[in-house]
Order: C-alpha cells, then sequence, then structure tokens
C-alpha cells in the first residue's frame, strides 16, 4: 500500500494544532469542491484526498495511530495486540526457563496474521501479510423498498458496489459482502463489506415477523347482515366475505398476504386484519325509529 502524506494534502506541518487542521481542510475543501469544478477528474481526487486526510487528522486517535504507523496506520490495533501477545509470551518463557528469552516480534507477528517468508533461510527478509480492514456502512430503506428482490447500486469510499438486496430483509440485519473492503497488508486479501440494514415502515400496516396487521372499518349493517367488502393488502386489494353477526373486534386472517419471507421465493406470512364495527352517526328520525322497533323486538 502506498504511503499517502495527509499533511502534505493539507498544506500543513506535523504538529499542526486541531484549529489549523480545521482551517486548512475548509480552505482546501472549498478549492477542490466538485460544484466549483465540474467534470473536473483530478479536483474530484484531489477533493476526496482532502476529505480523507481531514477525516484522519482531526481526529486524534487516528491521528496518532497515522503518526506512528504511517501507511499502516489501519493497523494498529492488531500490532499493538501482537506487541502486547509477545510480551506476555516473553515474560512466561523467561520465568519457565530462568532466564531471557529473545523473542522475533516478526516471527510472532506472523503466526497471528499468516505471514510469508521471502529469501533464503536464516537470511532472507520476512514479511508480513494479512486481510485488509472490513468496511461497514448502512442502507435506509423504507419496507415498500423490501417488498421485493431488487438491485441497487450502493456507492462505498468512492466505489460504486451493485447489490442485490433479497425481499423480506428485516430491520436491523447484517449481510457481508466478500472482498469489497480495505486493500491487504503486503499482498494479503482484501477486506469485506458489512451492510446494515436500516427499514422503516412507511405503510399503514404493522409488521410482526412475516405476518402483517391492519384494522378494517366495518359498517354496523354489513356487521349484522354479512356481505363482501374489498380490503388493502400491501401490493393490491381482495375481496372478503363477512358472515353474518359479526362482532367488533374480530379477527380474520388472509392466508399468504403477508409480508414476503427472506430468501424464500414466493413465501409469505399472513395478513390478520381486526374488524372495527362502526355505528352509524347523525340517525334520521326514520332511522331512530326503526332501530327502537328493533331494540323493542330485541327485548320481547
Amino acid at each position: 500500500m502506498e504511503f499517502i502524506d495527509y499533511y502534505k494534502i493539507l498544506g500543513i506541518a506535523k504538529n499542526a494544532t486541531a484549529d489549523e487542521i480545521k482551517k486548512a481542510y475548509r480552505k482546501a475543501a472549498r478549492k477542490f469542491h466538485p460544484d466549483l469544478n465540474p467534470d473536473n477528474k483530478e479536483a474530484e481526487k484531489n477533493f476526496k484526498a482532502v476529505n480523507e486526510a481531514h477525516e484522519v487528522l482531526s481526529n486524534p486517535e487516528k491521528r496518532k495511530k497515522y503518526d506512528e504507523y504511517g501507511k499502516d496506520w489501519k493497523h494498529a490495533d492488531q500490532f499493538e495486540q501482537a506487541k502486547k501477545q509477545q510480551s506476555t509470551q516473553q515474560t512466561r518463557q523467561h520465568s519457565a526457563q530462568g532466564g531471557s528469552q529473545q523473542g522475533d516480534f516478526s516471527d510472532f507477528f506472523e503466526s497471528m496474521f499468516g505471514g510469508q517468508f521471502s529469501g533464503a533461510s536464516g537470511g532472507g527478509r520476512r514479511t508480513t501479510s494479512f486481510k485488509g480492514e472490513d468496511f461497514n456502512a448502512e442502507l435506509h430503506l423504507g419496507l415498500k423498498d423490501v417488498y421485493i428482490t431488487h438491485k441497487r447500486t450502493l456507492t462505498v469510499n468512492g466505489k460504486n458496489i451493485r447489490i442485490t438486496i433479497p425481499a423480506g430483509i428485516n430491520n436491523g440485519q447484517i449481510i457481508k459482502i466478500s472482498s469489497q473492503g480495505g486493500e491487504g497488508y503486503n499482498g494479503g486479501p482484501k477486506g469485506d463489506l458489512y451492510i446494515k440494514f436500516i427499514v422503516e415502515n412507511d405503510s399503514n400496516f404493522k409488521l410482526e415477523g412475516d405476518n402483517l396487521y391492519s384494522n378494517v372499518n366495518l359498517d354496523l349493517y354489513t356487521a349484522v347482515l354479512g356481505g363482501t367488502i374489498l380490503v388493502d393488502t400491501f401490493d393490491s386489494q381482495v375481496k372478503v366475505n363477512v358472515s353474518p353477526e359479526t362482532q367488533n373486534g374480530t379477527k380474520v386472517k388472509l392466508k399468504g398476504k403477508g409480508f414476503p419471507v427472506y430468501k424464500k421465493d414466493g413465501a409469505f406470512g399472513d395478513l390478520i386484519i381486526t374488524y372495527q364495527v362502526e355505528i352509524p352517526k347523525q340517525l334520521s328520525d326514520r332511522e331512530k325509529e326503526l332501530f327502537n322497533e328493533l331494540s323493542k323486538l330485541r327485548s320481547s
């Protein structure tokens, strides 16, 4: 991996303060901003480099790692972990053998991350290679977006990645796209890309598992006498027969009219509807008279 001098990109010294970094970033970002440099590929490249430099140098923890490890700063935690484990191992060996035990850091690091030899035995140069950094991203979608399987192009770290989003994917679910992360170290494999799906319910239905729930208003006369009504499903309408003397709060299951089951083509949950019987308002005198007659019939 080629070394990128973030200080040089922003035009600042290595001992620059946080305010100096911010000021330099704003100046450079304005200079190379795409809105001020339309169709200028070089300016677009510089703008990305400026943002990358600012992201690292404006973060004290990342800056410290970058200052110490240079181009390998993203693997600083792995280096530190290897050093600590080597130190612990050497201490144990020293105690067990009653003497000093000189260890080779590269030997130990290789055992952890799969290093490879180059050169002759005993005099050759040893290099270490290991997997690149994993990337993490979030994708925000509506419930309607994940009702059907579809393809979508994502831009991650300036790279366009075409993915297929299966119908029925759940809120909070994470999928792995292999080898779409950072470049490996010394010829090691690329890292992976992990995408977390944030699915917001933008419908009138309640979703639990693969089942959908909704309330359906039912007029008093249909509830009492029965009949046929149209009910909204997630993507259409269906006719539903209402039984005579249907009570308020009655639940009816419409099989297979729910949400798609993740990675099971053609499989759907159920739609459970709850009837909300509506009492008529603003009755005419004649209607009141008829209800009185009905009341007398029921009480006789």
